[in-house]
């Protein structure tokens, strides 16, 4: 078998889990375990891990690697898959790479076009992800960020050929429809974003690096609740830099 990376989103309330066997520039899933809620992430991951390795005969040790969605999405989401990822690769040595969730649902947009790649941040406020998708490959417009539908609707009338996809318009479809956009832009899916999609855009580091996996963060575009409370100042620290380094 060729190496395979094992690579996982919990960036909404939904568990994508894939083992991704890499070939050069090809990926294919070799298996993609779905887990939707009601169940809980942060009990149904180590035991989905462990069953999917041992049906294929595999254990930690043999991966090339791990993968992660970074985000952005669900803050609770993102904290358990991240420390899921760091815990196996502390223990193991094993290479880590993160991805944007975003980008991932945007890989399985179409080509050629603007895709607005969205998910809910909190209520009436969406994280936006532009992206144009060529083959495997997508390259970000702009950086991503989080907006009100309303000023969603408003950046698709400044881009008459972008199309708006991803687990938002699960909710947020009639708001995007009443503020005016059209609703073939509206595609039907993903409807989370796919742990075979964050494989595929995982760019793993040439060794192990305790260092880089400490650093690697959750890409949140924005404050927490506690966070935005003013009654609870941030700590000092460290002055925030980009969250998702490429190669």
């Amino acid at each position: 078998m060729s190496p395979v990376l094992l690579a996982l989103d919990t960036s909404t309330l939904t568990l994508s889990l894939a083992l991704v066997e890499r070939q050069g520039e090809d990926v294919r899933a070799v298996e993609h375990v779905v887990v939707p809620p009601p169940d809980k992430q942060s009990e149904a991951l180590p035991g989905v891990v462990g069953d999917l390795l041992q049906r294929h005969g595999l254990k930690l040790k043999d991966l090339e690697g791990l993968a992660v969605g970074l985000g952005p999405g669900s803050f609770t989401g993102l904290r358990i898959g991240l420390a899921t990822v760091k815990a196996l690769a502390y223990a193991t040595g094993l290479k880590v790479a993160g991805a944007s969730s975003l980008a991932a649902v945007a890989l399985e947009g179409p080509e050629g076009v603007p895709l607005f790649c969205l998910a809910v941040a909190r209520k009436d406020d969406l994280y936006l992800g532009a992206y144009r998708r060529t083959g495997h490959a997508v390259e970000a417009l702009e950086p991503e960020t989080a907006m009100s539908p309303e000023e969603v609707a408003r950046r698709m009338a400044a881009e008459p050929r972008a199309v708006a996809l991803g687990p938002a318009l699960a909710d947020y479809r009639g708001a995007l429809e009443k503020h005016g956009v059209a609703p073939h832009r509206l595609l039907s899916g993903p409807a989370f974003p796919s742990a075979v999609e964050v494989g595929r855009l995982a760019r793993l580091p040439e060794a192990y690096s305790q260092q880089a996996l400490f650093a690697l963060e959750p890409h949140y575009v924005r404050a927490s609740e506690p966070e935005r409370n003013p009654k609870f100042p941030p700590l000092p620290g460290p002055v925030p830099t980009a969250r998702l380094k490429e190669d």
